[in-house]
């Protein structure tokens, strides 16, 4: 299945676009604004399988000794796109997964661009079919690939791709290829590329990567002088909190207003929008900001766009605009971490969490306040 996923929004919303795949890409017709921003932190993995990526990540170098760069965020970028890393299945404590993750069947039919059969190589065992082929398991694997890279992760002397550890382990294999070095960025689109042959999947599960990475980097806070690092650890301490349009004080979370541009209301969700969540951060060191991110680049000391993000401190208001130059135009804002990451409450769907600087576009420049 295949989701082509657009929209755009003004004010603590931004466009985003992707492709939510198994093996082979199948075009539909289904759309939802919210498929792929459930926020890209840790925290929206099941425990289970997160100690699956771990684990595999650290395996695979049994089984690909040249394999350089693999980690849990590859791996969880993919999971993530081809089956929500499994939150809707029972997960057991040896990593079995129930019920069975199966794609479509591919057939040929031609329905939503299913027009390769693939024929049947399992008899059935992995993909319950001896009519044809499906993907299965929380990683979307063809049995054939299976057959090729599955190895047993848990012990339990099975390979078996409904189980999460053997399944994130012949994930692993499978993008480690004859030993490629996953460090180097094309070599890493190239592995994702053979997972899946198309240029929207990779895109996606390259974001997704990123927003793992970014999360699983704890923050240095030690040289960040007193009423920055005040800003930062309040808005550090609300990651997960669910972005609500229109909500956010300096008091902390609040239901919000309805309608964002996609049509998103915040009347039930109670949380921060991306300006809400920086008039809370900053009102904990006693600096009362304006509601809107326009407005709220017209306080401290501007850092134009074209000295670049290197120019950015933490603690520092960064901001984001349909035309940059025109603060006017300003639609989002976030809270500068360091390191190029941002705290960040980007859009409807989404929760509060860490961001590369460069995840949102239209770059416009900061502000310094501290």
């Amino acid at each position: 299945m295949s989701v082509l996923l657009l929209f755009s929004a003004v004010c603590c919303a931004a466009p985003v676009s992707g492709a939510i795949s198994a093996y082979v890409a199948i075009q539909t017709g289904l759309q939802d604004d919210g498929g792929i921003s459930d926020g890209g932190t840790a925290a929206d993995i099941p425990a289970r399988m997160l100690t699956a990526y771990k684990k595999a990540a650290t395996q695979v170098g049994q089984h690909v000794p040249t394999c350089r760069g693999m980690r849990w965020p590859i791996l969880a970028g993919i999971a993530k796109v081809e089956s929500n890393h499994a939150v809707d299945r029972n997960i057991a404590d040896n990593g079995d997964i129930r019920p069975k993750i199966y794609g479509v069947l591919l057939n040929g039919s031609g329905a939503g661009g299913n027009t390769t059969a693939f024929p049947d190589t399992d008899g059935g065992t992995w993909d319950g079919t001896a009519t044809g082929e499906r993907a299965v398991g929380p990683f979307q694997l063809l049995p054939s690939t299976w057959e090729g890279i599955g190895e047993d992760a848990n012990g339990d002397k099975t390979a078996d791709p409904h189980n999460a550890d053997d399944a994130a382990l012949g994930a692993a294999i499978y993008l480690c290829g004859n030993g490629r070095d996953l460090t180097k960025r094309a070599q890493l689109k190239a592995a994702i590329l053979q997972y899946n042959h198309s240029g929207e999947y990779v895109a996606n599960v390259l974001g997704w990567i990123d927003q793992y990475t970014a999360a699983a980097k704890d923050p240095d806070l030690k040289n960040v002088p007193g009423k920055v690092r005040t800003v930062i650890e309040a808005a550090l301490a609300q990651r997960g909190v669910p972005y609500s349009w229109g909500g956010g004080n300096a008091s902390g979370t609040s239901y919000g207003i309805c309608c964002s541009p996609s049509g998103k209301s915040g009347t039930t969700v109670k949380g921060f929008d991306c300006s809400g969540l920086t008039v809370y951060a900053y009102a904990k060191a006693g600096i009362r900001l304006p509601r809107t991110a326009a407005a709220q680049a017209g306080v401290g000391r501007r850092i134009p766009a074209g000295l670049g993000t290197g120019a950015l401190k933490a603690g520092d208001l960064v901001f984001y605009a349909d035309a940059p130059g025109r603060d006017a135009t300003i639609y989002h804002v976030g809270i500068y971490l360091g390191s190029g990451q941002m705290i960040n409450a980007p859009r409807p769907g989404a929760v509060v969490r860490l961001d590369a600087v460069s995840a949102m576009p239209g770059y416009a420049g900061g502000a310094r306040l501290l």
